[in-house]
């Protein structure tokens, strides 16, 4: 469903020089499953999942998305991908209901199938009692509902949630992670960004630890204990990130790290 290849992305930087912040990833996502990319923040995890939604153009390397190339065939991919990330913004003058017609219809769906699918999402997403508020008397919770609706309102095979549940409480949190487990189960081909490691655990059949624009390590979870010696994947990635972040230490004249 998805696959990357030796995926970089440069910037020029005036202070820096150039500056890699994808340094030749590559993995695959398939139907039905969540993969996982854990890391901090500056990882390079937006920029790959921006790359996979036709947003930014990588510098070098492939990335096929549900048979489409999202360097020669952006629009194409574009109707595959469902995106949502904590920056989702919504529109305050415009209520639930007008904002993920809106979308819908950008995809070009035809009124009457569009307004079924949205009378299914908005029961199942548990939206009905919001569908006539407006974006600007949402909470968190409610607006993340929208953003979720409007992901999915186009019934895309692939989904990208990027970092979803940052600045959630815990109901809300726990709320999204049970939609992102259902849609695995319905098929879907999800990718789940975060740095949080027990969502991970939860959540992901497959992860790739990222550090630095590259992926440290990536498996199933009992591929990387049985790799790394470790049960817990918090361990794993202090592990993998700490001594990464050892080996690039700017070395002193002395030859002291």
């Amino acid at each position: 469903m998805i696959r990357v290849r030796h995926l970089t992305k440069e910037y020029a930087d005036l202070h820096r020089g150039r500056f890699v912040a994808l340094d030749g990833i590559s993995f695959d996502a398939a139907a039905g499953q969540v993969f996982g990319l854990l890391g901090p923040n500056g990882a390079g995890k937006t920029t790959a999942l921006r790359i996979l939604s036709t947003v930014l153009v990588p510098t070098a390397g492939s990335a096929i998305v549900a048979g489409y190339d999202v360097l020669t065939q952006p629009s194409l991919v574009r109707r595959q991908i469902g995106f949502m990330s904590a920056n989702t913004g919504i529109y305050d003058r415009m209520t639930a209901w007008e904002m993920v017609e809106y979308f819908g219809r950008l995809h070009d769906i035809e009124r009457e199938p569009l307004r079924a699918r949205m009378e299914a999402l908005f029961e199942r997403l548990k939206m009905n009692d919001i569908r006539d508020l407006l974006g600007a008397k949402m909470s968190t919770g409610m607006k993340q509902k929208v953003s979720i609706a409007r992901a999915l309102v186009h019934d895309p095979p692939v989904l990208v949630f990027d970092e979803a549940t940052a600045g959630l409480d815990v109901l809300v949190a726990r709320a999204l992670l049970q939609t992102v487990a259902e849609l695995r189960e319905q098929g879907k081909c999800i990718i789940f960004s975060t740095h949080i490691m027990r969502e991970a655990e939860k959540l992901c059949d497959h992860v790739a630890i990222m550090h630095r624009g590259r992926i440290l390590s990536a498996g199933t979870l009992d591929e990387l204990d049985a790799r790394h010696g470790h049960r817990d994947l918090e361990e794993t990635f202090f592990e993998l990130v700490s001594g990464h972040e050892h080996d690039e230490a700017p070395t002193t004249q002395g030859g002291e790290r």
